[in-house]
């Protein structure tokens, strides 16, 4: 006899408490994010950081909005609940109010850093999550291939602007003016 998990409701995620877990909420059900090899981690992390550091301090000196890093939830809709982790998300100023204990529509921009386990179908999802609640650039990062894909929405669809590797810099329409080398978030990996 199989037993259907427990649906997480609105108001569940509200009294849950505070976790470090990574998970996401796909239809009320509860979606534990985890990267299986230890390396696999460490290395994303790295990635991430050197994602993280050069836009936070460009936002920062620019006082346009906050850059955060998982886990942080990203809240698609509340019934049935659907609770997206991106690893990183910037939101400007004009969207502020979007952030709480959690993040309540979308942020301006989102980035995922992908793992092997992705599956194709896993990432188009999330993808036309955040085009459900106009995120307006998506980056994947791809530590396996060294390069970065820059996504944006334009008329409620997603459009590829470019792909870019070692020795190519990453530019953002919704951060203008950051430029990211590359090689440099790859470095050494």
């Amino acid at each position: 006899m199989t037993t259907q998990p427990k649906l997480i409701t609105w108001a569940d995620y509200l009294q849950e408490p505070e976790s470090k877990d990574r998970r996401e909420i796909v239809d009320g059900e509860a979606i534990l994010l985890t990267e299986p090899i230890r390396y696999n981690q460490v290395y994303r992390q790295t990635v991430l950081g050197r994602i993280f550091m050069p836009a936070y301090m460009f936002v920062s000196q620019h006082e346009s909005g906050e850059v955060l890093f998982a886990p942080v939830d990203v809240v698609v809709q509340q019934e049935p609940l659907w609770v997206r982790q991106p690893n990183l998300v910037f939101v400007s100023n004009e969207r502020a109010n979007i952030v709480g204990d959690r993040i309540n529509g979308g942020p301006d921009l989102v980035v995922e850093i992908l793992s092997p386990s992705n599956s194709r179908t896993y990432i188009q999802s999330k993808l036309a999550d955040y085009a459900r609640i106009n995120v307006l650039e998506c980056w994947l990062v791809s530590p396996q291939d060294h390069n970065i894909e820059v996504l944006r929405l334009e008329g409620g669809e997603w459009q590829r602007a470019y792909i870019r590797g070692p020795g190519e810099r990453l530019e953002s329409a919704v951060l203008p003016g950051l430029e990211l080398d590359i090689a440099v978030i790859f470095q050494g990996t």
